[in-house]
């Protein structure tokens, strides 16, 4: 019987690889066991960031709201414990736009919030 060879199942495995190693620098991007390790260490981080992203655009939006606050006299915790009074239900993202494009209407939310 003759021997069974599998070369083309490995080379279309190494150009799938290989494709997803393309723009990596130097030899990770051309070399199959560089760019398997790249690859590895490249999907890791981006499942790790996937989650990190979401707790970095929270903090961003917590200071530019707080920052907004504070111009205005108020603390953040304050306000925000001022709107759940108020039964005002805007998430951090839509407060922290409002205080950066819509300076009036952020200060109408910080009287509601002191009164």
């Amino acid at each position: 019987m003759a021997k069974i060879k599998h070369s083309p199942a490995t080379r279309r495995r190494k150009k799938r690889l290989l494709k997803k190693a393309k723009g990596f620098f130097g030899d990770r991007s051309k070399q199959y066991q560089q760019a398997s390790r790249a690859l590895m260490h490249a999907l890791k981080y981006a499942y790790r960031d996937r989650r990190n992203k979401k707790r970095e655009f929270r903090a961003l939006w917590i200071a530019r709201i707080n920052a907004a606050c504070r111009a205005q006299g108020i603390t953040y915790s304050v306000f925000m414990n001022g709107l759940k009074k108020s039964k005002i239900a805007l998430d951090r993202k839509i407060l922290a736009d409002l205080a950066v494009k819509d300076s009036q209407a952020f200060k109408k939310l910080v009287t509601t919030a002191k009164g």
